[in-house]
């Protein structure tokens, strides 16, 4: 993995493809610019230069990851290495936890579920709604 010792910085849209927060670095680019990623606890642009020791709130879907940046990184490489490159905050860490465990309970949501219902599942439902369950 590339380290940028001499330059100390890299753009927060690289770094996030590079540390695994996200696929591609469209799709970093797009969470940034529509208000899901913070640096230091503020809005930014997906061109701002981090740094080390940068505070980066992500967050996707339900979940939030507050980290600390350790390694500067432009290339993506494997899930081990990018792992180094940022330190979650135990705070952080206890919270995604506990509402993963939140959402386990909860059962399986329609959002969830893809494709089209069964003819059994649609009669459920629609004895559900009724009020006949």
């Amino acid at each position: 993995m590339e380290e940028l010792a001499s330059a100390g910085h890299v753009r927060l849209d690289k770094w996030l493809w590079a540390a695994r927060f996200f696929k591609t670095r469209s799709l970093a680019a797009e969470a940034v610019e529509g208000g899901k990623v913070h640096l230091n606890g503020s809005h930014t642009k997906s061109g701002k230069t981090i740094r080390l020791g940068d505070a980066v709130t992500v967050r996707r879907g339900p979940y939030e990851w507050v980290v600390m940046v350790r390694g500067l990184s432009m290339q993506r490489g494997h899930a081990s290495q990018a792992r180094l490159l940022y330190e979650e905050t135990e705070e952080s860490r206890k919270k995604r936890e506990e509402l993963a465990d939140q959402l386990r309970l909860q059962g399986p949501r329609m959002a969830e579920i893809k494709g089209r219902p069964t003819k059994k599942a649609r009669r459920d439902f629609e004895r559900f709604k009724r009020g006949d369950w």
